[in-house]
């Protein structure tokens, strides 16, 4: 199968117009051509941290909706928005009853019931566990799944008040009050109390130990989650910690960068301009050379907005913004089989127009996503180009 007549995104430049051929799956030539390119290839998307999932399956509070039905519904907006391979990033949260929502119970369920399903899914799926680091009852269930194979990545969290994410306390008090439509006192009041029974320190660090050891032991990526202080960033270092989720301050990006770390940060803040929780912005992140990975958070549509909002001030241009999304986040998750076009590699790519409307998708040649606007004159088979 040839895409002709395209605008080809490589990791280290942009043919003008072009075609590539596959052929079992695999990228097996690209050419350079001459005329006018109407739409633009992109490598498949690589997202290592969505949290879409756990609204597909409790779209309104108390609203559970059947596994198959919201796990389809997410797998077909992922392919829709050019992402080829996603890592659902699925909570142990302390705060969770049984049952509940990011309980450990109903995670677990929620990871093996996508690991059981993933060959029926369009795009590649993969486990990304969040772990809440003051849920100690909640390390044995961990345990048991990444015995079973059942986890990809690892990230440790602590939403404690106060630090990481919510270190502007002020700035939280107020999203909470508008999230849950209450007072502003009443916000604070819960709030506080959040603080008031926070998990002593030695517990935390126990527990970041004993997390760190099982990934280790399994083979299995740990990354590090609003890393907010110098301090900070140093210890997921010491850790393990190979990936520094959504940095709070340039200072603890800076300092996971001199240690060898990534950053990752998410595509709707860098779309935007602006973290919603008034953290670093992923474009000062990007400005200052600090930012690897962009991640679609809560939102894959924005990935390729992101790219384009980026790629004015990349060093490298579009290529260099594209590779935030696809080549650098491949590289982190040991995929060295995709996350750009090149001879060789599986053919994961996304197809858009002028307007970056997603004519298709593709995951290792196979159509998961077609609005019809390109596979009727785009896509043809040449015996050459």
């Amino acid at each position: 199968m040839w895409l002709s007549d395209v605008r080809l995104v490589l990791a280290d430049r942009v043919i003008a117009c072009g075609a590539l051929n596959v052929e079992n799956g695999v990228i097996s030539d690209i050419v350079e051509a001459h005329g006018t390119a109407t739409h633009t290839v992109f490598p498949g998307f690589v997202d290592m941290h969505g949290d879409m999932i756990e609204l597909e399956l409790e779209p309104r509070v108390q609203v559970d909706f059947p596994m198959e039905v919201a796990l389809g519904h997410l797998d077909a907006r992922l392919a829709a928005s050019g992402v080829t391979t996603a890592y659902a990033a699925v909570s142990f949260s302390r705060g969770a009853k049984d049952g509940e929502r990011r309980s450990f119970a109903h995670t677990s369920r929620i990871i093996r019931a996508l690991k059981a399903a993933k060959d029926r899914f369009r795009v590649d799926h993969r486990i990304h566990a969040r772990f809440d680091i003051t849920f100690t009852e909640a390390i044995d269930a961990l345990a048991g799944l990444l015995a079973d194979g059942a986890v990809d990545l690892i990230s440790v969290m602590d939403h404690t008040p106060g630090q990481g994410q919510y270190r502007n306390l002020e700035r939280h008090i107020e999203l909470r009050a508008a999230h849950y439509g209450v007072s502003t006192e009443e916000a604070r009041a819960k709030v506080q109390a959040r603080i008031d029974e926070a998990t002593p320190v030695a517990q935390i660090l126990t527990n970041l130990r004993t997390v760190s050891a099982l990934s280790k032991a399994h083979g299995v990526a740990l990354a590090s989650h609003d890393d907010d202080t110098v301090e900070k960033a140093h210890l997921m270092a010491d850790l393990g910690a190979v990936i520094s989720e959504f940095p709070v301050s340039l200072e603890a990006a800076e300092t996971v960068v001199a240690r060898g770390l990534m950053t990752a940060m998410g595509a709707p803040n860098a779309m935007r301009g602006q973290s919603y929780s008034g953290n670093l912005s992923a474009r000062e992140a990007h400005a200052a050379g600090m930012l690897h990975i962009l991640a679609a958070d809560y939102h894959p549509a924005a990935i390729l907005p992101a790219i384009r909002a980026l790629s004015a001030a990349d060093p490298h241009g579009l290529p260099g913004a594209t590779r935030l999304a696809t080549l650098n986040p491949a590289k982190a998750m040991n995929l060295h089989d995709r996350g750009e076009i090149a001879r060789g590699k599986r053919a994961d790519l996304m197809v858009v127009d002028e307007t970056d409307r997603g004519g298709a998708t593709y995951r290792a040649g196979d159509t998961i996503y077609a609005d019809g606007t390109f596979a009727t004159g785009r896509a043809q088979n040449h015996a050459e180009a």
